[in-house]
């Protein structure tokens, strides 16, 4: 049986910049945190984005978690 065990986590944030007039594309920009605890809640990281999102001029269009795992046998 295999087993998953998360090494690391990154939280970003999406931030709407703009929108090309002519061609209708949307333009975002992100901001990455490193070092997220592996055992936090999505709930947790909503509530984090949230917060840091207020402080931010940009409107938050959506939050990810990309979490990196190793994978070995039992």
């Amino acid at each position: 049986m295999a087993m998953e065990n998360i090494q690391t986590s990154q939280l970003r944030l999406i931030f709407f910049d703009r929108e090309d007039e002519e061609t209708g594309e949307i333009y975002v920009s992100r901001k990455s945190f490193n070092n997220i605890k592996p055992t936090a809640t999505a709930e947790q990281l909503l509530a984090v984005a949230e917060a840091f999102a207020s402080l931010q001029q940009r409107p938050l269009l959506h939050v990810e978690r990309q979490d990196l795992s190793e994978i070995t046998s039992e």
